[in-house]
């Protein structure tokens, strides 16, 4: 169960590794461009007003010396003092340049370019063709794997719509650097931690699925070796379906097995019997004195009575057997219970010459069926009588540990050590002093079927001053 819980976990690890893997990179790969179009959207609304603003010095032919190019002088002077995404600015990276109607620079902010031919840039070449002109370049041409810049172009066009020139921003690639890198950082952060939480869940899940499959696994070994166990999946899912499934087959296979070890065991239980009765019958066939005739005859008699008693106590013992539990409760009073079964095994006990002595609470209410119950106390009642030597036969009802114990308890020779641990048992029957015959071994088998439905337990042992004492603890309504 540990390998199904560890490959699903790891799967979980790897389906969130990957997904969280995916979506850094798509991130990251969308971040640059991202930041990128909208510094270029903000570029161009600094190249359109700075052109509408340099129309009239352009216009005067004053551009290289008049207001415009003192006021942008002394812009790029300035300290912002800004701090953007925790990055810090302390100066303005923007220049400015501006070319006339053939392409020649008349004005740049930096001073550098003074006279060159620009005419062939795509951000001057397009803005003078009536389109948008933008172009990203390396900042030394001589350079080209060197740092970059991004130039948008803007129209210098004076108050009659003539076109004056073409005036371009320039700003320095590396400037967004830092906030494309500090993006990045931040998604793959979130992928990592996307991809640890895709593994706690997985591992949360994968021990929820391990323990409730574990739970299915455990009922299929008690139901393969027999034991007793409850289903342990009610849920309308998958799992809850298998565990209905495996329910109902154990069910079925319970109920096939049952009838070929009743079957079994009770052609094996009436083969002593059965060959007693046929021996005695071919007996009586032939002459013989009429003592025999009469010894063998009660024979039968006896033999046919141990029959039907083994018959009626295995179909109550089925009964008992086919309860996975009671399906009604009510109070019952053990008091009273014993005393209404004490009185019907009255005539048995007066034909053996004992009597009963019963020692019972003012109440002892338990919650149980109490036609099982009387059962089980006949069972008791009898062994006591068939077992006891003198009398009285003694019936207590004692409270104990949340509940009551029902004790009988006879002067008899008590239980051999070597059968203590067997007495519950199926057909397990010890000889009775009086007629050294066994019973059926059936009745304390069900008195252990009927703690079991009552949630109790049986208990059997010999008492010091000789006798035993068998008794049933069930827990108190």
């Amino acid at each position: 169960m540990r390998r199904l819980a560890l490959k699903v976990m790891l799967a979980f690890a790897l389906v969130g590794s990957l997904a969280g893997l995916f979506v850094a990179q798509v991130l990251v790969a969308e971040v640059k461009p991202g930041v990128r179009q909208a510094m270029e959207a903000n570029l161009v609304n600094s190249a359109n007003l700075l052109a509408e603003l340099a129309a009239t010095d352009m216009a005067a032919g004053q551009i290289g010396n008049g207001p415009f190019a003192a006021a942008v002088a002394r812009a790029v002077q300035r300290d912002p003092d800004a701090a953007i995404w925790r990055f810090p600015k302390h100066a303005i990276e923007l220049e400015v340049r501006i070319v006339d109607p053939a392409g020649i620079v008349v004005y740049d902010s930096s001073g550098r370019h003074l006279g060159q031919d620009h005419s062939r840039w795509n951000d001057v070449l397009l803005t003078l063709r009536g389109q948008y002109g933008v172009r990203s370049s390396p900042v030394d041409a001589n350079d080209p794997q060197g740092p970059s810049a991004m130039h948008v172009a803007a129209p210098v066009r004076d108050r009659d719509g003539q076109l004056l020139g073409v005036l371009t921003v320039i700003q320095p690639n590396a400037s967004f650097d830092p906030y494309i890198t500090a993006a990045g950082q931040a998604v793959v952060r979130k992928g990592i931690w996307l991809a640890l939480l895709c593994t706690l869940i997985g591992g949360a899940f994968s021990a929820w699925l391990a323990w409730r499959v574990g739970r299915l696994r455990r009922y299929a070994e008690a139901v393969t070796l027999g034991a007793s166990a409850i289903q342990p999946e009610r849920s309308r899912d998958e799992l809850g379906q298998l565990g209905r499934a495996l329910a109902t087959m154990r069910e079925q296979l319970d109920g096939k097995a049952y009838v070929e070890q009743y079957v079994q065991t009770l052609t094996h239980e009436m083969k002593s019997p059965l060959a007693a009765i046929n021996a005695s019958a071919e007996l009586l066939g032939a002459p013989m004195p009429e003592a025999d005739r009469a010894r063998f005859a009660a024979s039968i008699g006896e033999q046919g009575a141990r029959l039907a008693q083994m018959i009626d106590r295995l179909l109550a013992l089925a009964t008992l057997e086919q309860h996975r539990s009671l399906p009604e409760r009510t109070p019952v009073d053990l008091g009273e219970l014993v005393r209404q079964q004490v009185a019907a095994s009255e005539a048995k006990a007066r034909q053996r010459g004992l009597a009963f002595q019963l020692r019972l609470p003012a109440a002892a209410i338990v919650q149980g069926d109490g036609f099982f119950l009387r059962q089980a106390l006949s069972n008791l009642l009898d062994n006591a009588l068939d077992f006891a030597a003198d009398g009285p036969v003694q019936v207590a009802v004692e409270a104990a540990d949340g509940g009551y114990w029902l004790w009988v308890t006879d002067d008899g020779p008590g239980v051999p050590d070597y059968a203590r641990a067997r007495v519950f048992e199926r057909f397990y029957s010890l000889a009775r002093p009086a007629t050294g015959q066994r019973s059926s071994g059936l009745g304390l088998n069900l008195v252990a079927e009927v703690a079991r439905l009552h949630a109790g337990r049986v208990a059997l042992d010999n008492l010091p001053t000789g006798g035993a004492c068998a008794g049933i603890w069930l827990p108190a309504g």
